[in-house]
């Protein structure tokens, strides 16, 4: 193997497929970044076996040479020295070649790197998927559902299956759902033209789906999606990005929303979460994150939390409106705030069914989210 090729552009690639390299790995192989020369271009592939990402630079773009490639050929490169080393060479022109037993030569400008390749027989292939079932998303749509949902799932891995998100496509519909059994969000999406596509029990690992976000741009480019037995292909321009389907089955989550409720308040998002967050400062002094919010005559709410060292905070918030009965609930701040976090629209509704039942947030100008944070029960 013998190229020239652009320092932009290998780095750029270099840069999407080291998110698929674990420093925990086991097999030798694949600590390092596998490239496959061609006359039509160079194809970067790493993987940690859960997921694997493949950049491909074509040799010409838009006029532009990008590779020049003298003799094609194949080698896998340690990736925490490809990666840095590249990233800091002096020139834009890159020249490398592999000779025998796989040592490859790399030279940019006065500076000359010597690196002891492995061969690439030996790391694996990745899984060709029939592609005929594939849905398209816009890039800015599938960051945001993953944003609006991925901070709900479980960080035990005592159960796998909730450390994932769940992906359901139904009648034009792409739900996704994170529960960690305290607290559950929901984002779904109207999917046009996907009626002949359905897919249910689709559990993606949220480290997973938090390295894909990194790789989708924020504009509106398509993001086409295969789902097949145990993988599912995101294909992001020249990106192809494998992750592995999560095993087991999904719980039932419908059971846990309340159809109904007694009290239902309308407030301003971005003043309740100041006030919650000052309320937060006290209440992680604690370690329980315990915050109170209760209904007040006046037609307001009072947050307050109290810590034995440092003292309460307390508040009062005018509300937008109010339906029900009076209240007064406990719940953790810490959650609240991961939810307020992620809500875009001006006002919000929460609604309660009782002391001890889940509390629902739902923003105003979004029907298609929605979200749950147990409460506490608190001995005052």
């Amino acid at each position: 193997m013998k190229i020239s090729i652009l320092k932009t552009f290998l780095n750029e690639s270099i840069q999407h497929v080291s998110k698929a390299i674990s420093s925990r790995t086991t097999i030798p192989i694949l600590s390092g970044i596998k490239l496959d020369v061609n006359h039509q271009g160079v194809t970067l592939t790493a993987s940690d076996t859960d997921i694997s990402i493949q950049s491909f630079i074509p040799a010409e773009d838009e006029k532009q040479t990008i590779v020049q490639v003298e003799q094609p050929g194949s080698v896998v490169l340690p990736a925490k020295f490809f990666v840095e080393i590249i990233k800091k060479l002096p020139s834009q022109e890159v020249q490398m070649e592999v000779k025998d037993n796989f040592q490859t030569f790399i030279s940019a400008g006065a500076t000359e790197i010597q690196m002891v390749g492995l061969d690439p027989e030996e790391f694996p292939v990745l899984p060709s998927l029939d592609d005929s079932d594939s849905i398209s998303v816009p890039g800015d749509l599938l960051k945001n559902m993953i944003k609006q949902t991925v901070f709900s799932i479980s960080t035990h891995e005592t159960t796998p299956i909730l450390t994932g998100v769940l992906w359901n496509l139904a009648d034009d519909e792409l739900k996704f759902t994170a529960t960690d059994r305290h607290r559950l969000a929901t984002r779904s999406a109207k999917m046009d033209g996907t009626s002949e596509v359905k897919f249910n029990n689709i559990v993606i690992a949220g480290k997973t789906l938090n390295e894909l976000s990194k790789i989708v741009p924020d504009q509106n480019t398509l993001v086409d999606i295969v789902v097949a037995d145990n993988q599912v292909l995101f294909k992001i321009d020249r990106v192809l990005f494998y992750s592995r389907i999560l095993d087991g089955i999904y719980p039932d989550t419908t059971r846990i929303i309340p159809t109904s409720h007694k009290t239902e308040l309308i407030l301003d998002t971005k003043k309740l979460s100041e006030s919650i967050d000052r309320a937060y400062l006290l209440s992680k002094e604690e370690k329980t994150n315990i915050v109170r919010m209760q209904t007040i005559e006046n037609g307001g709410i009072e947050i307050s939390s109290s810590s034995s060292e440092l003292g309460k905070v307390r508040e009062e918030l005018e509300l937008a409106d109010f339906k029900g009965e009076p209240l007064k609930i406990s719940f953790n701040s810490k959650y609240m705030l991961d939810v307020l976090k992620v809500v875009e629209s001006e006002q919000l509704m929460i609604a309660f069914t009782g002391v001890m039942s889940p509390i629902i947030l739902k923003p105003m100008d979004d029907s298609r989210s929605m979200y749950i944070i147990l409460p506490y029960r608190t001995t005052n």
